[in-house]
């Protein structure tokens, strides 16, 4: 099975869509994020502060070509895709599935969540300038599923039922 990536702003639910899914499917899941973190040996918070974004784009680029290509489930950082390499390294190495979420549902989900270098719960007009320069990168994807008013489980089930309709989705297998 070709790798899942899952892509999409923060709060769309792709680290908990893809734990749920990396089990249905039972491979691993690797995120993006904590793979760095693990590579650089620092969080991304600090990377951010300390080396700045433009460092972080950099090992973003580099450490998503060490991750498997096969039977594994990707989660990405929100901001992977503003990259051109890694929309094109994505999209010829696996199936990118965009999760979508509106951007009200989203500061609901994230206002809290000290990890968000790039959250601006006190200027919303800056996350949702943001969000809206990436829309375009993230509807680049292979699958667009709204997660917006969705349970997990309707939205792994909506991904499971594409996946099988893929070329090559009677090599997927699902655990019930």
């Amino acid at each position: 099975m070709k790798a899942i990536y899952l892509t999409g702003f923060m709060g769309a639910g792709k680290t908990t869509i893809g734990q749920k899914l990396g089990q249905a499917l039972n491979v691993p899941v690797v995120d993006t994020d904590q793979f760095i973190e693990e590579k650089v040996g620092k969080r991304i918070a600090d990377i951010f502060s300390e080396d700045g974004e433009q460092t972080f784009r950099k090992y973003e680029r580099s450490y998503l070509k060490e991750i498997p290509t096969r039977n594994i489930v990707t989660t990405t950082g929100g901001g992977i895709v503003i990259q051109e390499e890694n929309r094109r390294w994505m999209k010829e190495n696996g199936y990118v599935v965009f999760l979508y979420c509106d951007i009200d549902k989203i500061f609901e989900r994230v206002q809290i969540d000290p990890t968000r270098p790039l959250f601006d719960s006190e200027k919303k007009e800056n996350t949702i300038k943001l969000y809206n320069e990436r829309m375009p990168f993230y509807n680049e994807a292979h699958y667009k599923i709204d997660t917006t008013e969705k349970n997990l489980d309707e939205v792994v089930n909506d991904l499971l039922s594409w996946l099988q309709l893929q070329k090559g989705g009677n090599n997927i297998t699902t655990r019930k």
